[in-house]
C-alpha cells in the first residue's frame, strides 16, 4: 500500500480539526503553526503501526493527530527558547505575534493533544495516557539536557546520544507503540515497534547532524554548517574532540566557543578536522547501526511482510533524505 494513502488520511483529518474560536489571539497561532505543513511523521507512524494489525484506521486518526499537535506544541515552545526567527520557512509564532501569545497557545495545544486521546477504547485509555505522559515528560527532559549542554564545558558522546533519544526518538517510538496497541497488537509486538521507532529516531537525528555539515545547501533547507557556527555540541563535534590530536585540538579550541568574525572560515576549518579524523564515515556507521537494529525489531513482529512494507519504506526514506 502506498504511503500517500496514509498521508492523505492525516491531511484530511487535520483539515477538519478544530482547536477553538475565541479569543482569536489564542487560537489563530495554533491554526497557523498546524497549517505550516511538515513531514507529519508522527501521525504517519501511528497509522503505520496500527496498519500492521488492522485495516480499520478511522478509530486511530484522532490519537494520531494528538501526536502531531503535541509535537507542534513542543516546536512552538522550543522556538521561543532558541529565539528562532523561522519555522518551515515562515515566521515563528513568537515572531509573528509575541512570546506570551506563543506560550499560551502552546499550553492550549498540549490540552488539545490530551483531548484527542480521549476517543481511545476505555480498556486502553489509562495505558495510553500513562505512556503518553511519560513520553511527554521525557521530551521535556531532552530539551532541558540540550539547553544544559550549551553551557557545560564537557559533554560525553553517551550523554549526547541519550539527550537526542529523549528529545526526538522516544516520541517516534511512542507513536508506533500507540498505533500497534490501538490496532490490537500484543504487548510484545508493540514493544518491538516502540524500539523500532526509537532506533529510527536516533538515526534520524544523527542524519540531521550529518546533513548540517555535509548537506547540499540547495536541498537542506537551512544554512549548511549552522551547528558549527553556533558551537552546537553534536555527535560529530564531540567525536572530533575526543579523537583529535594536539594540533587538531588546538585548531578546534581556536574556533569553538570563540567569537565568529568569519563564519564560513570557521565552518571550513572545523569541517577540515572532521575530514582528517573520518568523522563523516563514523557518523554514517552509527546511523546504519541504529537503522539495522530498528529493522531487527521490525523483523520480530509476527505479521505478513506486505504489512510491514509501508513502514520499511518510510524508514528508508527518512534515512536517505537530503533535507
Amino acid at each position: 500500500m502506498n504511503l500517500s494513502y496514509f498521508s492523505d488520511k492525516i491531511t484530511a483529518a487535520l483539515a477538519q480539526q478544530r482547536y477553538g474560536e475565541a479569543p482569536e489571539a489564542l487560537y489563530e497561532p495554533i491554526r497557523y503553526i498546524m497549517a505550516l505543513g511538515g513531514k507529519r511523521i508522527r501521525p504517519l507512524l501511528t497509522l503505520l503501526g496500527a496498519h500492521l494489525f488492522t485495516d480499520d484506521l478511522d478509530p486511530i486518526l484522532k490519537p494520531a493527530l494528538g501526536t502531531e499537535v503535541f509535537h507542534n506544541f513542543t516546536l512552538l515552545h522550543d522556538d521561543i527558547m532558541d529565539q528562532a526567527p523561522l519555522r518551515r520557512g515562515q515566521p515563528t509564532v513568537h515572531e509573528k505575534w509575541n512570546a506570551n501569545v506563543a506560550i499560551l497557545s502552546g499550553d492550549v495545544m498540549l490540552v488539545r493533544a490530551y483531548e484527542l486521546f480521549l476517543d481511545v477504547r476505555p480498556e486502553l485509555l489509562a495505558t495510553v495516557l500513562r505512556k503518553f505522559s511519560q513520553t511527554a515528560a521525557e521530551v521535556c527532559e531532552g530539551q532541558q539536557w540540550d539547553m544544559n549542554f550549551e553551557t557545560e564545558g564537557q559533554v560525553s558522546i553517551g550523554q549526547y546520544l541519550d539527550m537526542i533519544r529523549l528529545k526526538t526518538a522516544v516520541l517516534l517510538g511512542f507513536c508506533l507503540e500507540l498505533g500497534a496497541l490501538l490496532g490490537g497488537a500484543s504487548p510484545e509486538a508493540a514493544d518491538h515497534l516502540r524500539q523500532f521507532g526509537t532506533d529510527i529516531g536516533l538515526a534520524f537525528q544523527l542524519r540531521d547532524d550529518l546533513l548540517d555539515v555535509y548537506g547540499d545547501a540547495a536541498t537542506f533547507g537551512k544554512r549548511v554548517g549552522g551547528d558549527i557556527v553556533s558551537d552546537k555540541k553534536t555527535f560529530l563535534l564531540l567525536t572530533a574532540q575526543a579523537q583529535a590530536g594536539p594540533e587538531q585540538r588546538a585548531t578546534l579550541a581556536r574556533h569553538i566557543g570563540q567569537p565568529v568574525p568569519d563564519a564560513d572560515a570557521k565552518v571550513q576549518a572545523v569541517r577540515a578536522i572532521y575530514d582528517q579524523l573520518g568523522i563523516r564515515p563514523q557518523t554514517e556507521d552509527l546511523i546504519n547501526q541504529y537503522f539495522q537494529d530498528a529493522l531487527q525489531h521490525l523483523e520480530r513482529v509476527s505479521v505478513a511482510a506486505e504489512r510491514k512494507e509501508p513502514l520499511r519504506r518510510l524508514a528508508l526514506q527518512l534515512m536517505e533524505r537530503e533535507n
